[in-house]
């Protein structure tokens, strides 16, 4: 008889290897100090473990690597797009597909042309980047999530499921003709790192159909949304993650990926669209901005590298791996009293700041607090997902807060093993001791958009 094993081990063994450079806490606190207090601002060799982010940060397979030395350089035409082009349509069904050199890149190329002042884009939640190239536009960003996202103890597996009503209401009181589109973010980054079910992402087909709106998929994390709902929604569990990902491509009109989550790239990223005439409009702004229709900003050793990624990220060994290893991270620091999102996303843990650091309001931001504590702590480099990142201005300069104080721990793809992340625990418990002599931040420079790359900070005396 088959012996079931409770360890999920990594499905794959290190070939290469790189240096991390261990330092102190009076060297990290002098180091943030000068990065004005901005984890963004940190050199790579001041960070012992990076949580920073999950996009670029994958460690490429040996298979990737042999197709960097296979790429394809011409100019037009390389046969390295055209193996990249015909995998991104064999995935998704779309036939228009636009290579970008990240995914915001076609989220500039795509909300540009759909956007303006008098448009609004509805979403699950949009994204940073998502949210920065929609308002630059002109046009208005709304976030519609189910009320269980709302509550962080909630298990409700699809927390990151979009508000169908909500969006119906919205598209009433705006009119049909002023919504650019309505974007779903797969999974929800912003909340929570939640996976969506196939059951809502029907449902937003029926209501965009209904009013003729344009629906877009953000798809960067789309073969761990696959994977959750192998495992928790009826009906799917004997079909393959690639086969989930592709019908969840097949209700929507077009989508926008970057390549540097799920196809486990260092950089690149598409746009892939249905609507021939859409496409011509988007067509025409790569190549302005971004390059020629065959490479778009990508070299072809970027192009094979992400044609082999996104067939390696539906191996369904390494997508339990990925989402087990994650749930370690969080189910530790959920037994040790931080207070952590439920359930355990697949990418990331987010860390409920604003609960463990009760004691500092909204306006002293309290992730950014708990992120540059970490690194102090442990060199350990997280970034705040709160009202520094989506907080607001209102007409006296006054804040309006985020909805949450996250803090996002977010895991590079087949980067860390077990002993990386037993020590992020470890730092966490150093981090609760001094909790209460924890105190707030105050921003003491900063830009319109996207302001939490780059701002100036100070410490609350």
């Amino acid at each position: 008889m088959q012996k079931q094993f409770k360890t999920v081990i990594e499905p794959f063994k290190i070939k290469t290897v790189e240096p991390i450079t261990i330092t102190d806490r009076r060297q990290r606190e002098e180091w943030l100090k000068e990065a004005k207090y901005n984890t963004f601002k940190l050199k790579s060799d001041q960070v012992i473990i990076d949580l920073l982010t999950d996009s670029g940060t994958s460690a490429m397979s040996a298979e990737q690597w042999a197709g960097v030395m296979r790429g394809d350089e011409s100019y037009a035409g390389s046969v390295s797009w055209q193996r990249m082009e015909k995998v991104i349509k064999d995935l998704t069904g779309y036939p228009h597909i636009l290579p970008t050199h990240q995914g915001r890149a076609a989220e500039r190329i795509l909300y540009s042309h759909l956007g303006g002042e008098d448009k609004v884009f509805l979403s699950n939640t949009h994204f940073d980047t998502t949210r920065a190239n929609v308002e630059y536009s002109g046009a208005k960003a709304i976030d519609c999530i189910i009320p269980e996202a709302y509550d962080p103890d909630n298990d409700f597996t699809f927390k990151g499921n979009a508000d169908v009503d909500t969006m119906e209401q919205h598209i009433r009181e705006y009119g049909a003709d002023h919504i650019g589109a309505v974007i779903l973010t797969v999974t929800n980054n912003s909340g929570g790192g939640q996976p969506v079910s196939m059951e809502n992402t029907r449902q937003i087909r029926d209501l965009c159909r209904r009013h003729g709106i344009l629906f877009i998929l953000d798809a960067c994390r789309v073969a761990e949304n696959a994977w959750f709902i192998k495992q928790h929604e009826s009906g799917y569990s004997g079909k393959s993650c690639r086969e989930i990902a592709s019908e969840m491509f097949s209700l929507a009109d077009g989508c926008v990926m970057s390549a540097k989550k799920d196809a486990l790239v260092n950089m690149g990223g598409f746009l892939a669209l249905n609507d021939p005439d859409l496409a011509d409009h988007c067509t025409n702004m790569l190549i302005i901005t971004e390059g020629y229709t065959t490479y778009g900003g990508l070299s072809g050793c970027d192009m094979e590298a992400i044609a082999i990624g996104l067939d390696e990220i539906f191996n369904e060994d390494y997508l339990q791996y990925r989402t087990r290893s994650t749930a370690y991270l969080g189910e530790h620091l959920d037994k040790m009293g931080i207070p952590v999102i439920k359930p355990i996303g697949g990418h990331a843990v987010y860390v409920d700041a604003g609960r463990l650091y009760n004691h500092i309001p909204p306006e002293k931001y309290p992730g950014h607090a708990m992120a540059c504590e970490l690194y102090k702590i442990g060199g350990i480099r997280s970034v705040e997902i709160g009202s520094v990142m989506f907080g607001k201005y209102d007409e006296n300069g006054d804040l309006i807060p985020a909805p949450r104080e996250l803090v996002r721990l977010a895991i590079p793809r087949r980067v860390y093993t077990q002993s990386h992340v037993d020590y992020v625990i470890e730092a966490f418990g150093f981090l609760k001791e001094g909790k209460d002599e924890v105190k707030g931040y105050q921003i003491t420079k900063e830009p319109k958009f996207l302001r939490h790359f780059t701002a100036h900070f100070e410490p609350v005396q």
